[in-house]
């Protein structure tokens, strides 16, 4: 969990370039990216922070000319609209050229060369959006640990002694309350991150939308209302490009927003103490990173799947749920949301983001009820545990290929230059 301005491939993308350029110690005059597919449909159509603009063009020239490296996934937080106007000129000048890696499995893949007065400096991420593999400056290499994507197999995975969803609720309960309290500055940023959505006229105004007299005279002034449509500006204003820091969670503002928002608001809402949601963030955003270990950073499932999962159990538990009705409320979320696409990151993520809460909520309140999705019934298991495989390798094996038709879809419309 690590702050972040703009959604993160993006930022990512700018965080590489920013490197290469440090490397290189001068703007260069040509950079040539090549990313991974899961990174260039995450990138394509989503706002970058204080710029009022879409895409990668403008994140890898604000990462040239003004990218912080040391502030990895904040690279671009001295963007101004002088920057924004050399970056303009930058891409205008044709010094970007950015394609498609094929060679490479890695699904996070990012690799910028950057070049100037007959010298050159490469960096290269993957894996995660700030795990740096190879540096290099001409011959001089700085960095070499760019190993094979892992193959690990379900079956492996599920062998793994990290992480169980039991011990997951364990460590949040039996914790000391002051080594937890670090969760609080994630309710602090996606809490302004959310005044911020609601302020202003972001995206497709979902959140606000929900706020106003007409969203209240259909949804009402309820728990489950306020839970939507806070949680929804906080996204509206991530996913326009607002300059506005998230916690995120797995490399991903959207998912910290998602296992963060709806727990804090429902927790506020029920009156519950501030012990109390402390152990339910940590119980969400735990869930979220023990999903993710499996599914990997980047895949066809869409990522509010798995954070809104999370923010199901915080649920729970804000609701007085034992671990018994947690594990219901996570098989009710695997058995409805699985198969969600991703179909890259963009204003209307906000849209899928309040299904999956939404959800989350109907599913805390069967799982208090004690009713849930059997094992008779679909990919649930009787283990809560073999469950989350089940997600997960859909996700990370058995959507491929309809990863790959997304992104062919978004790459051959008509308005795609």
């Amino acid at each position: 969990m690590v702050p972040a301005i703009g959604c993160t491939e993006p930022i990512a993308v700018a965080l590489c370039v920013a490197k290469a350029t440090e490397l290189l110690g001068q703007v260069p005059d040509k950079v040539d990216v090549k990313l991974s597919a899961n990174i260039l449909k995450n990138a394509m159509g989503v706002g970058i922070p204080g710029t009022g603009m879409i895409g990668l063009p403008i994140a890898i020239a604000l990462g040239a000319i003004i990218g912080k490296p040391e502030k990895e996934l904040e690279v671009l937080c001295d963007c101004n609209k002088q920057a924004v106007e050399r970056g303009k000129q930058y891409i205008a000048e044709d010094r970007i050229h950015i394609s498609l890696e094929d060679n490479d499995p890695d699904k996070l893949y990012i690799n910028a060369v950057v070049t100037t007065n007959g010298h050159e400096a490469e960096a290269r991420i993957k894996t995660h959006h700030t795990h740096f593999v190879l540096l290099r400056k001409d011959n001089d290499v700085i960095l070499d640990n760019d190993k094979p994507a892992c193959q690990c197999t379900t079956e492996q995975n599920d062998e793994d002694p990290k992480l169980t969803l039991r011990k997951v609720y364990d460590f949040a309960l039996e914790t000391d309350i002051d080594d937890l309290r670090f969760i609080l500055e994630a309710k602090r940023l996606n809490e302004a991150a959310a005044m911020s959505g609601l302020r202003e006229n972001y995206g497709h105004q979902l959140g606000k939308t929900m706020q106003s007299p007409l969203g209240r005279g259909i949804m009402g002034d309820s728990i489950f209302s306020k839970v939507l449509s806070i949680t929804s500006c906080a996204c509206d204003a991530r996913m326009a490009g607002a300059m506005v820091p998230v916690m995120s969670n797995s490399g991903s503002g959207n998912q910290g927003i998602c296992a963060t928002m709806p727990v804090v608001v429902f927790a506020e809402e029920n009156h519950n103490t501030e012990e109390e949601t402390i152990r339910a963030l940590i119980i969400s955003n735990l869930t979220a990173i023990y999903i993710k270990q499996t599914l990997g950073a980047l895949s066809a499932l869409c990522g509010c799947v798995v954070a809104s999962t999370g923010s199901s159990c915080g649920i729970t538990y804000l609701m007085g749920g034992t671990y018994e009705q947690i594990s219901y409320s996570v098989k009710n979320m695997i058995a409805n949301l699985t198969g969600m696409i991703c179909d890259g990151a963009k204003p209307s993520c906000t849209l899928k983001l309040t299904s999956g809460v939404s959800t989350a909520m109907l599913s805390a309140m069967l799982a208090m009820q004690h009713k849930y999705v059997t094992s008779q019934e679909g990919i649930i298991d009787d283990d809560v545990d073999q469950s989350i495989h089940n997600l997960t390798a859909i996700g990370s094996k058995g959507m491929d290929v309809t990863d790959r038709f997304v992104l062919d879809i978004m790459t051959h419309k008509s308005n795609v230059k």
